[in-house]
């Protein structure tokens, strides 16, 4: 029974330190995940498991891993809907990209994207300039929000990994 208690506590500490890490390097990589991001996730996962485990590699231990990132998962997810500041820690904040067709380079910078990457999102939005852009913010949940003066906030629908507001056709 020990050994199954120092599976829980070293699985919760690993749990803890790829949230921190994810958190440190940004999110932006898990909102359009490509082959590097793929190929990295699955090499963090794997390259954690023995410190999770060590050498119990029986079913038990293994479950009693799972079991124990379930519960540190929904605790935090709990922590996060109860406490606002907590949540910003974890989350961050939305980010101000664009406002009124003038680049925010301060937000770009924050966000950690280039001019030619948010271009790019917001062609994905249908609008062809910077300028007719409204406002374009950087979500934390890692997505691109373009509002324009085409889009009226009818619906929301997901696009090409970014959010797009759905335009209006009155």
């Amino acid at each position: 029974m020990e050994g199954y208690i120092l599976i829980a506590l070293k699985s919760i500490a690993v749990y803890v330190f790829i949230v921190a890490a994810i958190r440190l390097f940004g999110k932006r990589e898990f909102a359009q995940l490509s082959v590097v991001d793929v190929v990295f996730i699955l090499l963090i996962s794997n390259s954690v498991q023995t410190a999770m485990v060590g050498n119990d590699t029986t079913l038990i231990g293994g479950l009693v891993a799972a079991l124990a990132l379930f519960i540190m998962n929904f605790t935090l997810k709990k922590v996060m809907i109860s406490n606002k500041i907590f949540s910003k820690v974890i989350d961050g904040e939305p980010i101000l990209l664009i406002y009124q067709g003038a680049l925010k380079t301060a937000g770009l910078k924050e966000a950690n994207l280039t001019k030619e990457e948010l271009e790019a999102a917001i062609r994905e939005h249908g609008v062809e300039k910077m300028e007719d852009v409204n406002l374009a913010v950087f979500e934390v949940d890692g997505n691109i929000s373009v509002l324009s003066e085409n889009y009226q906030k009818i619906s929301k629908r997901r696009h090409g990994g970014h959010r797009i507001i759905g335009k209006n056709t009155a």
